[in-house]
């Protein structure tokens, strides 16, 4: 039985920082996110407020779904030391390697997901304003949403979805391999050349993703080496008898709106139709990492991808198929489980855009998938500057698409279509979806940020001079909701109040 679909985005930014002589990546990520967590604390609180921290204590990302926990597996433990804050949204803002990341809060539809990936963005922005203000004079700090460096290192735009605990992992496995290769189509973000080890950017002219040359193994617990396309991490952040999260490596990083929302969107339909058991046997690819490379390299969509039983089939086939059996499942069992009305909008967006890519003319979709958008920067300059296929230039024509600065973004230039407001990503920014658990974690750091001492996605502690650490468990990720706990956050003036009404019986 499907269970509502609780979605998240993380998203490695990349970073750079230029005037300087030997730029270190890790530094930078820091120094980007302490100078907007200090501008905004000392707006909201004065400076030098104590920051509430990430807390590890449920963290277990060594243990894998298949059923054993890897014997090297890195705790997160390692980088307690770096910057790693808890924002007013609900959302989770830290040095992830060498990188800025981004984890949205919980939401509850594929909107809402749009709606907080866009927050994530503008407070990057915001964040290279404020460090902007403190840095020398000829320096900058520089970031992109993008996948790659094109030196060949990747880092990742990762989903989450929150699973049926009782349905066996191999279903998933099966049904979430075939749709993770085919929806490429539409939520590939495009790159200049290829990065898999012995090719050029002469081979590979222009593709449509930006991952897929990364990928090596079909299913894995890795996220940075040897990646696979499903990724078997089990850590649910929530009650382990009845969920488990997906947790999906295998995606672009979007500036288009409708594909980040077409990403999220359709995979939710598809994992919920696989735990009401609609899909047969699975699409099964006689080698999946080399059907999703085929499907990133294909402009034509037509590139046949052989599977296990001798049969080929094609992207755009596969997912009008998965496109018809979710219709058949809206019909069936309703949109309650799948984002409400959202879902509808998913359905309609998904026909309109795979109707687009069947045409020779694409044209319909600048400004909605991103591969397609880029495609048509790249021509164009391509044919008013006399370049041949391989210019250097073209990769960075390519590197601008991705850039965050309003004032340099090529993607900010073409007036792409929005599903969400600047009005709405302006409050999304400081404020938590009132429709999960983060709405209870985003009011409590905003109403009492000095007695919150910890955070994580399934639970909070607090301090006060009349209690010890008092940690307050939110396993139940559609609880803590406004609706559930609105009027009485509104009600309390105190942690201590706080606290004695839950005692007392109102669990989040």
């Amino acid at each position: 039985m499907s269970v509502d679909k609780i979605l998240g985005i993380e998203t490695e930014y990349g970073i750079v920082h230029r005037g300087v002589p030997d730029p270190d990546p890790i530094s930078a990520s820091a120094l980007l996110i302490n100078a907007y967590l200090d501008r905004v604390s000392a707006a909201s609180r004065g400076p030098n407020a104590p920051r509430p921290g990430w807390d590890f204590i449920d963290e277990s990302p060594d243990h894998d779904a298949r059923g054993f926990v890897a014997v090297d597996g890195r705790s997160p433990a390692i980088e307690m030391h770096m910057v790693n804050a808890v924002l007013t949204n609900g959302a989770r803002y830290y040095v992830d390697h060498a990188h800025p990341e981004m984890s949205s809060p919980e939401c509850a539809d594929p909107l809402s997901a749009v709606l907080y990936d866009q927050a994530s963005d503008h407070i990057m922005v915001a964040s290279m304003e404020a460090a902007k203000e403190i840095l020398p004079e000829g320096q900058e700090l520089v970031v992109y949403k993008n996948n790659s460096d094109g030196k060949g290192n990747s880092y990742g735009c990762h989903e989450n979805y929150l699973v049926d605990r009782a349905v066996p992992f191999e279903q998933i496995v099966s049904h979430a391999t075939a749709h993770f290769v085919s929806r490429q189509i539409f939520t590939g973000a495009g790159k200049v050349g290829c990065e898999i080890p012995g090719s050029s950017r002469h081979q590979v002219p222009f593709q449509i993703t930006q991952r897929a040359d990364f990928f090596e193994e079909p299913v894995g617990l890795e996220t940075t080496l040897k990646r696979p396309i499903i990724n078997t991490r089990d850590e649910p952040h929530a009650d382990p008898l009845r969920y488990r999260r997906l947790h999906v490596i295998v995606g672009d990083a979007n500036l288009c709106q409708v594909a980040t929302f077409l990403k999220i969107g359709t995979t939710a339909l598809l994992l919920a139709m696989v735990e009401e058991g609609m899909l047969d046997q699975g699409v099964r690819f006689a080698d999946p990492v080399r059907a999703l490379q085929q499907v990133s390299f294909d402009l034509t969509l037509r590139q046949p991808l052989l599977l296990e039983d001798g049969t080929s089939v094609t992207a755009l086939s596969l997912q009008w198929s998965y496109y018809e059996k979710a219709a058949k499942y809206l019909e069936r069992f309703g949109n309650k489980k799948v984002g409400g009305a959202t879902a509808e909008l998913v359905m309609e967006r998904w026909h309109e855009v795979l109707t687009a890519l069947e045409q020779s003319d694409r044209s319909s979709l600048i400004g909605v998938v991103d591969w397609v958008t880029k495609q048509h920067l790249l021509t164009a300059y391509q044919e008013r500057q006399g370049l041949a296929a391989g210019d250097i230039r073209l990769a960075a024509v390519d590197l601008q698409y991705h850039d965050l600065r309003p004032a340099r973004s090529l993607f900010a230039r073409l007036g792409a279509e929005t599903l969400v407001d600047q009005r709405q990503v302006a409050t999304a920014m400081l404020h938590p979806p009132k429709e999960t658990r983060a709405y209870f974690r985003g009011r409590c750091l905003e109403k009492w940020p000095d007695q919150v001492v910890a955070a994580n996605w399934d639970s909070l502690v607090f301090e006060t001079a009349q209690t010890n650490l008092q940690r307050i468990p939110m396993m139940e990720p559609t609880r803590g909701t406004e609706k559930h706990v609105g009027s009485l956050l509104d009600q309390c003036a105190t942690v201590i109040e706080l606290l004695d009404h839950l005692k007392a019986g109102d669990p989040v």
